[in-house]
């Protein structure tokens, strides 16, 4: 049976010279059907906590004045069945020796990106691809990561990913799902700890799936996914 999904990829410290060491890209995905049920809740957990549905939660602003906010919401995804979270994770960039493997970093990060995505696209499905706008290089990007996912399924009549479009984080809400997962997964590889709602979130999560942040899933494991990368070879 042919499924139709919307994923929603974020991404945290991509630049090559950010002066961080720690880069970490991910994607929530769900029947497309189910997109508008799951917006609607993730507002309605918003309204229960006093705040806007447009207003925007991410990684940055949690504190301990909106912590439960933040675990609803983690409890959220846990709680349906019909989300799915994919995290890949370089713990340190700076290692990287592009020049050896003559490629630029762009060419390095759509590889991580193809990394993210392959294992959650199906040639037997159909995919729209959202996301978050982070530069005004934006467009190329969408452009290439096309090119190299559909060449990768020998999808050359682009019937498998159907779109792959750049949208606001502050307008769609799993793509905001989406950093709250991103963020702990960095905040738990750079070890800081340095702020007990953070930590708490970052405690719900592993509680929830099952799984410590800084150790790979198996390839196979669909609901909550993730996959650290190393330059040379991967970590088992």
């Amino acid at each position: 049976m042919i499924g139709n999904y919307n994923l929603y990829c974020d991404e945290s410290c991509h630049l090559e010279n950010d002066g961080q060491r720690t880069m970490v890209l991910g994607s929530i995905w769900t029947d497309v059907a189910e997109t508008e049920d799951a917006t609607r809740r993730i507002k309605e957990i918003k309204r229960k906590h006093g705040i806007k549905s447009e207003q925007e939660v991410k990684w940055t602003k949690v504190s301990p004045g909106n912590l439960k906010l933040y675990l609803d919401l983690v409890d959220y995804f846990f709680d349906n069945a019909n989300l799915h979270f994919r995290g890949l994770v370089v713990p340190d960039k700076t290692s990287l020796n592009h020049r050896a493997f003559q490629q630029s970093h762009d060419d390095w990060y759509y590889k991580m990106y193809f990394l993210l995505l392959t294992v959650i696209l199906a040639r037997d499905s159909r995919y729209n691809i959202y996301l978050d706008i982070k530069d005004t290089l934006g467009g190329r990007r969408v452009q290439k990561l096309e090119e190299v996912l559909a060449n990768d399924k020998y999808d050359f009549e682009r019937r498998m990913v159907r779109r792959i479009q750049l949208v606001r984080s502050h307008e769609v809400q799993l793509i905001q799902l989406a950093d709250i997962f991103i963020g702990a997964l960095m905040y738990k590889h750079r070890d800081e700890m340095n702020s007990e709602a953070k930590k708490a979130i970052v405690e719900r999560i592993e509680a929830r799936s099952g799984f410590s942040l800084v150790k790979n899933t198996l390839p196979t494991e669909d609901r909550f996914n993730i996959f650290i990368w190393h330059a040379g070879g991967m970590e088992l």
